[in-house]
C-alpha cells in the first residue's frame, strides 16, 4: 500500500505543480498580450477558458493530497470532544464515510462525464469535448477514496497533526 500511495503522491505534485506553472505562465501571458498585444490579444481569447479548466482539474487533483496531509477543513476538537465522550471510533467511522462518499462522487461525475461525452458539447473557444470537465471530478474523488482507505486501514495517519489527542 505504502509504495501505490508513494507513486500516486509523486505524480499528484508533479501535476500539480505543472497545472499551477502553466495557469501562471498562460495568466501572465494574457495579461501582457491585452496590455501591449493590441489588435493580437483578441486572438488570445483562448487562455482565460484554459486556466479555468486547468483550475478545475488543481483543485481536484489536490483534494487526495489536502486530506493526507491533514490539511482538510475539519472541526477537531470538537471530533475529538465526541470521541472521548462517546467511546465511538469516529476516526474509522469518519473514514469508512469519507470512503463511500467519495466512490459515490467518483461514480456519479463518471457517469456524468460519459453523458456530457455522449452529447458531443464542446467548449466555446477551445472546440474540445467538455465532458474533460467532468473527468476532474471523478479523478479527484477517486484519489480521496484511496486516501479515505489509506488511512481507514492504518497506512497513513491524517489525523492529530497539531498534537491533539482524539480517540
Amino acid at each position: 500500500m505504502q509504495r501505490l500511495l508513494s507513486g500516486v503522491r509523486l505524480v499528484e505534485r508533479i501535476s500539480v505543480v505543472a497545472l499551477l506553472l502553466t495557469m501562471t505562465v498562460l495568466f501572465a501571458f494574457n495579461v501582457l498580450i491585452r496590455q501591449f498585444g493590441g489588435p493580437l490579444a483578441a486572438s488570445f481569447g483562448w487562455i482565460d477558458e484554459v486556466v479555468r479548466s486547468l483550475n478545475i482539474f488543481l483543485v481536484f487533483l489536490a483534494s487526495g493530497l489536502a486530506l493526507e496531509s491533514g490539511k482538510q477543513v475539519a472541526v477537531d476538537t470538537w471530533r475529538n470532544r465526541i470521541a472521548r465522550r462517546s467511546g465511538l471510533p469516529l476516526r474509522r467511522i469518519l473514514d469508512a464515510a469519507g470512503i463511500i462518499f467519495c466512490l459515490y462522487m467518483a461514480w456519479i461525475s463518471g457517469r456524468m462525464a460519459a453523458f456530457v461525452f455522449g452529447t458531443g458539447q464542446v467548449s466555446a473557444t477551445l472546440g474540445i469535448s467538455t465532458g474533460w470537465l467532468y473527468v476532474a471530478p471523478c479523478a479527484g474523488f477517486g484519489l480521496l477514496a484511496l486516501r479515505y482507505v489509506a488511512s481507514f486501514v492504518g497506512a497513513i495517519e491524517r489525523f492529530d497533526r497539531n498534537g491533539e489527542t482524539g480517540e
